[in-house]
């Protein structure tokens, strides 16, 4: 059992104090218990006692000391964060535009969480783990100077399924964070679900889902993606009013990429991921020592390197299954609620997100992000809100991340400020 976790309950495990729970990088039984660090990733196997041991975990709340990146949001976390999700809004970044704004100063977007903790994992000893699926509810808006602090619980998993094309057996754990301010108000609470496999299946199948790495642009494709972008503005301060808007209009669209290595470098310097923290020389080092499953080492350089590289490490992805070095499930969440908060202006407000990740996003890759409203209605605690069916397509014409979202928006006949991120009573 991993002993790197502490419970909810009066029930004490063993744990380190200094680590949250080890995800896909602690051995099973059938793996080698030696303590080098090798080339490889750890290849646990599906056992039934790690199943038991898996539910006996159920309810469990884990450690995230080793995963908070900010606690405050504070002017600078909020831009640095901003800049690494590529969204310029002014509302997050111009306190002069801000002040102006229904908000009356810079808040932070919704998927700031992520910028305090991204997430944590759990168990699962020795398998690989991608990003599955996301739902987020978000209940306040994140202002200027919150202390946002998080709760991550182990609420159970599906499975094992049969094989497939994709993978192997497989099973799909939940985790549910929660996100409060100084006040003790919940800001979002987010289900995070992981698919587990077996490192081994996961290559053995690589080859039957080979694409052509990377993407043969040519200069006038680059050309047009890149005008794409420099014509993306948010709504900003013009109202969108949900008088106005139809079921069957199409939000408009924003663009990802080419993806470099510095759009997913800049992620994590945002401070949205990893888990643990990255760290260097000889702190990572020790730490490495300590969980030698947290690492293998790079055999181009011979340097250490987390298993949370397969988002910028060629060499690890393939490790994982993957073709190249591919995106973080909650970096393209980040890019879904910019182009919504692009879309519904600065009196708008994301009550619910959904997302499933499916094909990897990889280096050279182009996303466009958009969506369709599908209903619109007064809910149940009388904000007049809109849902959408949210889409993402690469190049390929792949669908990355279908989802849903619903955003409630100002309303014609509402006094001033409803619908708005200065609504404190969500």
């Amino acid at each position: 059992m991993n002993s790197d976790v502490s419970t909810a309950d009066s029930a004490e495990i063993e744990t380190d104090p200094d680590v949250a729970s080890e995800p896909e990088v602690t051995i099973d039984a059938d793996v080698t218990t030696d303590a080098d660090i090798t080339t490889e990733l750890a290849q646990g196997k599906f056992t039934n006692e790690m199943l038991d041991e898996m539910r006996a975990l159920i309810g469990t709340e884990l450690r995230t000391a080793m995963s908070v990146n900010n606690e405050f949001a504070d002017r600078m976390a909020i831009l640095r964060f901003c800049e690494g999700i590529g969204d310029d809004n002014p509302l997050w970044t111009d306190e002069e535009y801000a002040a102006a704004a229904p908000s009356g100063g810079i808040v932070a977007p919704p998927s700031f969480i992520f910028a305090c903790l991204g997430s944590v994992q759990v168990g699962w000893r020795g398998l690989g783990g991608f990003h599955a699926e996301t739902n987020i509810e978000f209940h306040q808006p994140i202002r200027l100077g919150d202390r946002i602090t998080a709760r991550v619980f182990f609420d159970g998993f599906d499975g094992p399924t049969d094989a497939s094309n994709f993978a192997g057996r497989r099973i799909k754990d939940y985790l549910r964070q929660e996100y409060r301010n100084q006040d003790d108000k919940l800001v979002a609470t987010f289900i995070c679900s992981r698919m587990r496999f077996e490192r081994t299946e996961m290559q053995a199948k690589r080859e039957s889902r080979k694409i052509e790495l990377p993407h043969p642009w040519t200069d006038e494709e680059l050309e047009k993606i890149e005008n794409d972008i420099l014509a993306e503005s948010p709504r900003g301060a013009t109202p969108r009013f949900w008088d106005d808007v139809q079921v069957g209009d199409e939000l408009d669209v924003i663009t990802k990429g080419p993806m470099g290595l510095s759009d997913f470098i800049a992620f994590v310097a945002s401070g949205a991921a990893p888990i643990p923290r990255l760290a260097a020389h000889g702190v990572a080092l020790r730490r490495y020592k300590k969980h030698p499953k947290w690492a293998f080492r790079d055999p181009s350089t011979n340097a250490l390197e987390p298993v949370y590289s397969v988002h910028y490490n060629d060499y690890a992805a393939r490790l994982q299954g993957a073709q190249i070095a591919y995106d973080v499930g909650i970096q393209r969440t980040c890019w879904q609620i910019h182009q919504l908060t692009n879309w519904m202006g600065d009196q708008g407000f994301v009550k619910s997100i959904h997302g499933q990740y499916r094909s990897h996003v990889y280096l050279s890759d182009v996303l466009r992000l958009g969506g369709t409203i599908t209903e619109k209605l007064v809910d149940e605690v009388g904000d007049h809100v809109v849902k959408v069916e949210t889409w993402a397509r690469n190049q390929r014409d792949q669908m990355a991340m279908p989802g849903t979202a619903v955003i409630a928006l100002p309303h014609r006949e509402a006094s001033p400020g409803s619908a708005s991120v200065e609504e404190d009573s969500r």
